[in-house]
């Protein structure tokens, strides 16, 4: 399996999954032009996707789905709340969005919604499992609760939010409302609880991480990165210790499943 993020952060979010039997994108927050373009560059044809997995229906995850649709016949897919938003939004496609079963398999991917606590109608991460890998995506969630533990514990490679650094934020231009909402538990998760969530991660049997929807007024890869490997470093043994990157908010980071990603400080 290979894991594509083809864009992380406020600007934007998607994450391209693909394997020997199919290929799925999950959300679509940049433009239609960008993701063609991505996936053209990475030898897939919008045509041809399995399916589109959508984690909530806020603009920096769905900004480009309308357009998308209309080059791709492949089904949409989100938790019930999300997709009757979408089937609001864009109803011309509406026969084209269904609602996430707790389990379900397409091309030989078996994919299980994570539910996710964040101020959305229905927001969720993914948990996709092939017969060689699995791979767990959780971003936008204001605190890890137990059924982002469960559906993430035991993936061999996952995405998890390493959102703001609490210092950079808390000293930041934003005003104290928006402070206030992305330290909620409906917020967005610190580079500190990201690095516990790695430790457990890792403890579980995860080999490779990538940190993403870093802020940009309020995080720095070298934050996320220090945060969460120094963690790393000083509570598990090197035998346990994962590979970390970090998402770029523009550019692509390929991770190939059983591959080293250094952690890079």
């Amino acid at each position: 399996m290979r894991v594509t993020s083809l864009a992380s952060g406020s600007t934007g979010n998607c994450t391209l999954v693909q394997s020997l039997s199919g290929s799925l994108l999950i959300d679509a927050g940049i433009s239609a032009r960008r993701i063609t373009q991505g996936l053209g560059l990475l030898g897939e044809d919008a045509r041809n996707l399995s399916g589109i997995l959508i984690t909530h229906e806020h603009t920096d995850h769905i900004s480009g789905l309308a357009v998308l649709l209309k080059r791709t016949a492949a089904p949409v897919y989100a938790l019930p709340a999300v997709a009757l938003c979408l089937r609001a939004m864009i109803p011309e496609k509406k026969e084209q969005i269904f609602f996430a079963e707790d389990n379900f398999s397409m091309d030989g991917f078996d994919i299980t919604p994570i539910q996710t606590l964040h101020d959305s109608a229905d927001s969720c991460g993914w948990r996709i499992e092939t017969e060689e890998d699995t791979f767990g995506l959780c971003t936008d969630l204001g605190v890890v609760t137990e059924e982002v533990l469960d559906g993430l514990c035991g993936v061999r490679c996952a995405l998890i939010e390493s959102n703001h650094d609490i210092d950079m934020l808390l000293r930041g231009p934003y005003p104290p409302y928006l402070k206030k909402r992305i330290l909620s538990d409906h917020g967005h998760l610190s580079n500190a609880a990201a690095a516990e969530l790695a430790a457990t991660l890792a403890a579980n049997g995860t080999e490779q991480l990538i940190l993403g929807h870093l802020s940009r007024h309020n995080n720095t890869p070298s934050k996320a990165l220090e945060a969460v490997c120094g963690h790393l470093e000083a509570c598990l043994p090197q035998v346990l210790r994962p590979t970390v990157a970090c998402a770029p908010e523009r550019e692509f980071l390929t991770v190939e499943i059983g591959d080293c990603v250094p952690c890079m400080l």
